[in-house]
């Protein structure tokens, strides 16, 4: 097992930034693939990015790419989204996941869950 712990999450205005940070704790978690994903209310949860279980390969949403950024730290056990010129459309709820998915980019595939940081950004 794998137990996620999300945080960061807050209030920030139009163009700021902020960074979320998902920690486990239980099985050796560099054998481990993390995803971000968000849910926004009324709508389905949606990929942001992953990064592998040694770092060397990120993959981001279209809709973040170039303005999020997926690192981890795993002798910290630690996974970061940086988040930079928010806009009032990544209001979620944001989730880290960790598995070994099949595809990255597939919400569902991961295996362990966070219980979610809210994001709300404000125009």
């Amino acid at each position: 097992q794998v137990q996620l712990v999300e945080s960061g999450g807050g209030l920030v205005q139009a163009g700021g930034s902020l960074r979320l940070s998902c920690v486990a704790s239980g099985r050796t978690f560099s054998n481990y693939a993390v995803g971000w994903s968000r849910q926004a209310p009324g709508k389905e949860r949606e990929f942001v990015g992953a990064i592998s279980g040694s770092g060397g390969v990120t993959y981001y949403a279209g809709s973040v790419k170039g303005r999020f950024t997926i690192s981890r730290d795993n002798a910290k056990n630690t996974v970061y989204l940086q988040m930079s010129s928010l806009k009032p459309g990544d209001t979620a709820v944001y989730y880290c996941a960790a598995g070994r998915p099949a595809t990255y980019g597939s919400v569902y595939d991961y295996d362990y869950w966070g219980q979610g940081t809210q994001v709300t950004v404000s125009s």
